[in-house]
């Protein structure tokens, strides 16, 4: 299968990252969703549920059972268990380096800080449909557990029976979720903003979806806070020319298997081994498990040829990719010329998979160019810092009038005022 091949060798010509336009049918369809189950609650979700994810829950409820939990346990096989017990310590290790923590510092009478604080509830959405991901409650769980987060709620679609993937449930339960709902799509993404009679509200929302689950997320941003709008999953691979293609093509497979709009680029200064991949992904693309996703997703990876290293990483920081792969042989000097990536995976050995199970990296990460701007989920994502100030008379004195005359030259009178009442350089009355 041969690669779409843009030749940058000689040009000045700049990539542009891939951006997420979403579709105004999509957006209206969203906003009726999220405005019904504002109005009407469980009656909504409930009604929502069944129509489009088949299942009915009018007798059993929204809430996963503690004896679901419990059955869950006993159909997940100890191996699978112990993988998951291992990627929420992995979690749990990275994301203690993580959180914020509170300072203070006192000079001639102010005394300054910021505190830290977790935030009261979180909402974790976890998608589901065309695989289950118990990978991705560990990741949205664990930091804001890490974090110290008091409640927190994962909202994933149920199947057409009700149920949810016994792994799902493993992991929410292993990983500290307090309540798990039985909501996809919109809905879930509304229950969560606004609260329903079983679906409390939450502080902030994280976790990646489709495309109503981004749309619904931008609808209630400011009603409550989110994480990211994500897109389609992106990788970039930047190669030498010694690098062996069966390496380069799995890892193109492994992420085209995700999503057909998955994103995939090929950065390199031989043509020779684009054309060597090539005819390795044809045949890795034929044998691939979910063979319809992967060409799908294929047809959009493209090869960019450059003359340098140099080159290579301008094109990174022009994508700013969700992950880079770097298989170079100095990986670690590459990434010096590197600003923009979600996540960086560096030699021959370091696929991305590793990353998507904890090895190292949270796998909730910036898309769609925003790694430009953003980072990956963190246990920073779930606390509150607050700037507090104390000034005694001293250092109100000293301070008093420079602050008087900034406030005066921006027009602000009453600001200087407020200053100078404390300094004796005010009247009171």
């Amino acid at each position: 299968m041969a690669l779409s091949i843009i030749d940058l060798r000689g040009r000045e010509e700049r990539l542009a990252p891939r951006h997420m336009a979403l579709d105004l049918d999509v957006v209206v369809r969203v906003r009726d969703v999220v405005s019904r189950v504002r109005a009407e609650g469980d009656a909504a979700l409930l009604d929502l549920t069944l129509r489009y994810d088949g299942a009915d829950l009018t007798a059993t409820g929204l809430t996963v059972s503690s004896e679901e939990v419990e059955q869950a346990m006993r159909i997940v096989s100890p191996e699978l268990s112990s993988a998951i017990d291992s990627m929420i310590e992995r979690l749990r290790a990275l994301h203690e380096r993580q959180v914020p923590v509170e300072w203070w510092t006192e000079r001639d009478g102010l005394r300054s800080g910021e505190l830290v604080r977790p935030l009261a509830r979180v909402g974790c959405y976890v998608p589901g449909g065309r695989a289950a991901y118990p990978s991705t409650v560990v990741m949205t769980v664990v930091p804001g557990r890490v974090a110290g987060v008091e409640e927190v709620v994962v909202c994933t679609p149920p199947m057409p029976d009700g149920s949810l993937p016994p792994a799902v449930l493993v992991a929410a339960a292993r990983a500290g979720a307090d309540l798990v709902v039985k909501a996809g799509g919109a809905q879930a993404v509304a229950a969560l903003a606004y609260g329903t009679e079983t679906v409390p509200a939450v502080d902030k929302i994280v976790g990646p979806g489709n495309v109503y689950v981004t749309a619904a997320k931008r609808e209630v941003a400011g009603d409550v806070g989110i994480d990211s709008l994500a897109g389609p999953s992106e990788l970039v691979i930047v190669a030498g020319d010694n690098i062996e293609p069966e390496l380069i093509a799995a890892d193109l497979v492994a992420q085209a298997e995700h999503d057909p709009l998955a994103s995939t680029d090929l950065v390199t200064t031989s043509r020779e081994l684009v054309d060597e991949v090539g005819r390795v992904l044809k045949k890795d693309t034929v044998r691939a498990a979910r063979r319809d996703v992967v060409e799908r997703s294929i047809e959009h990876a493209r090869a960019v040829l450059v003359e340098d290293t140099e080159r290579a990483a301008d094109v990174v920081n022009d994508l700013a990719p969700e992950h880079l792969q770097v298989m170079l042989n100095d990986p670690r000097a590459f990434i010096a010329l590197v600003r923009n990536a979600g996540a960086i995976f560096l030699g021959p050995f370091s696929a991305v998979p590793f990353g998507a199970y904890g090895a190292g990296a949270n796998h909730v990460l910036p898309r769609v160019g925003t790694a430009g701007f953003a980072a990956g989920r963190g246990a920073s994502d779930f606390v509150t810092v607050s700037a507090v100030v104390e000034l005694d008379g001293g250092a109100a004195a000293r301070l008093g009038p420079e602050i008087a005359t900034m406030a005066r030259a921006e027009g602000l009178d009453g600001h200087a005022r407020a200053v100078e009442l404390r300094t004796g350089g005010g009247s009171g009355a």
